[in-house]
């Protein structure tokens, strides 16, 4: 049987270490709330995250075949023009993405 100060001085250890671990991104991060980087990146980052989430949905579609391609562009087109459109995310995003099933559905059909 293990001394018992040893037990609990594992276990102030490993709360220590666990309560120093959960503090530390909130430490690091009362710097940066006044950042002009951060605001910065704040400002850019969503039209960057939607440009990598369309390369990254088109990555599979052939530009040369109609009915690979054909579905994309028309998504694609509808969700452009609706978020230019109305400037709803949510709108250009379901109706982009109704659009584009509806297409590849008839297609397959």
């Amino acid at each position: 049987m293990p001394d018992p100060w040893y037990v609990l001085s594992g276990i102030a250890v490993s709360a220590a270490v666990t309560w120093a671990l959960r503090a530390a991104p909130f430490a690091m991060l009362a710097p940066l709330r006044h950042s002009a980087l951060m605001a910065h990146i704040g400002e850019r980052m969503p039209v960057g995250m939607m440009v990598i989430l369309a390369v990254y949905t088109l990555r599979d579609t052939d530009p040369v075949v109609a009915a690979s391609a054909g579905p994309a562009v028309l998504a694609l087109a509808i969700t452009i023009g609706l978020h230019l459109w109305r400037g709803s995310m949510t709108l250009s995003i379901f109706a982009g993405t109704a659009a584009y099933v509806l297409a590849t559905s008839v297609i397959a059909a």
